[in-house]
């Protein structure tokens, strides 16, 4: 007994030690007006969802951007002695060395010896026998704030598969960097695909714990289950902030000009154009070897662990920098821009070759490339997305965790 007593202590003590630290960590935030505040994102409060799982099998969805402080999330529950059994990993892997799109098996943790379950490839949605030896599934990534972001349908799929197997998802929230705004067309059924499942705009402007309390409150999961659903949620965070991550979330999203970027020119990837995949400036410009009108030149180059096949691979591109894309630029505009995939558009030769499917199901419509071709202004075009907007933000107004931009 006195051998239980002294682990109990030693577990309050590291406890403690870790919500004090979180406490006082500071993280440079920036409102529309530059005031400063102190985050602590879910996974932090841990003072919230300790005594839950202390008991209990978990498995852990997770990524390098799932960190407690600057411990990863995994590393610190099973130094307090939680039951950790496996880990589930999204795009781009546990540890985050997998390209975009790149398949990823199954395996173990170097550091922990955890089997690890891949949520990629065919096998994007946990099967039951993924969470039969489980009693909680804790969802900790962090997501960029747009529908065609996979981590969102992991989240969905997630909800899925808890609901369809009586387990409870427990999700440690994080800010959104990209949501202060909602912008795009509305999801089309006909191109629901795994970068866009749900009937959404292409930015969204909600938390993945908001989204989480939309799919089961819409019932838009599938046959209209409601997943056993709990949400750490963020503290001091609103809408109106510009969040800079402390890690990047992606390989290819490197910082948050390119995060800044990332929802007007995603778009750019259903079509022959690079955006600087294969360069140390990914999602910070675009281009295409035979544009005329261009400020810089790039080669796209094979890097492993972030783009082992870019687009345009060794070929001389002419193109636009965007990398003055700062934090306030984007807070001041608060929209995707249209203006970058209309000028690639009218300087490419063929334009017949220029959209293909996988750009339908990015922009989640066909319309939008015919509005491109037919001309249409970027104004115009903005104006045929209005009434879905609007109709969407009644939806997402129900779910909200945090105080919005509006």
């Amino acid at each position: 007994m006195f051998i239980s007593q002294i682990k109990n202590l030693t577990l309050v003590i590291l406890f403690s030690v870790l919500s004090l630290t979180a406490c006082s960590q500071e993280t440079s935030l920036s409102y529309s007006k530059q005031v400063k505040e102190n985050i602590i994102v879910g996974a932090e409060r841990m003072n919230l969802y300790f005594n839950k799982i202390k008991d209990k099998k978990i498995a852990v969805i997770a990524n390098p951007s799932s960190l407690v402080n600057k411990t990863h999330l995994v590393d610190t529950l099973i130094s307090l002695g939680i039951k950790v059994i496996k880990v589930m990993s999204p795009e781009h892997g546990f540890r985050g060395d997998a390209s975009a799109g790149e398949y990823v098996n199954n395996s173990f943790d170097n550091k922990t010896g955890l089997p690890i379950v891949s949520l990629y490839g065919k096998h994007k949605k946990p099967s039951k026998d993924d969470l039969k030896d489980i009693d909680i599934l804790i969802f900790d990534l962090q997501d960029v704030g747009t529908r065609f972001y996979t981590y969102l349908s992991t989240l969905h799929l997630c909800l899925e598969a808890c609901a369809e197997n009586n387990k409870e998802l427990l999700i440690l929230d994080r800010p959104n960097p990209n949501g202060y705004y909602v912008d795009g067309p509305i999801l089309e059924p006909q191109y629901k695909s795994f970068v866009g499942m749900d009937p959404i705009p292409i930015v969204h402007g909600m938390t993945l714990g908001e989204y989480a309390k939309m799919l089961n409150g819409e019932f838009w999961l599938k046959d209209s289950l409601v997943c056993n659903l709990t949400i750490v949620p963020v503290k001091n965070y609103t809408h109106k902030m510009s969040y800079k991550l402390p890690v990047r979330p992606s390989p290819n999203l490197p910082n948050n000009i390119a995060i800044n970027l990332y929802p007007s020119l995603c778009l750019l990837e259903g079509t022959p154009i690079s955006v600087g995949r294969g360069t140390n400036k990914p999602f910070q410009m675009f281009g295409y070897p035979n544009f005329k009108d261009y400020d810089t030149t790039f080669i796209p180059k094979s890097i492993p662990h972030v783009s082992l096949n870019p687009k345009l691979k060794n070929k001389k591109c002419n193109g636009k920098n965007l990398s003055y894309y700062n934090d306030s630029t984007a807070l001041s505009e608060s929209k995707i821009q249209l203006k970058w995939i209309i000028l690639a558009y009218n300087q490419f030769d063929k334009k017949s070759d220029f959209f293909n499917s996988f750009f339908y199901k990015l922009a989640g419509t066909k319309t939008l490339s015919e509005q491109i071709k037919e001309g249409m202004s970027e104004k115009e075009i903005r104006n045929s997305w209005r009434n879905g907007i609007m109709n969407f933000k009644k939806i997402r107004r129900k779910y909200l965790l945090y105080p919005d931009f509006e």
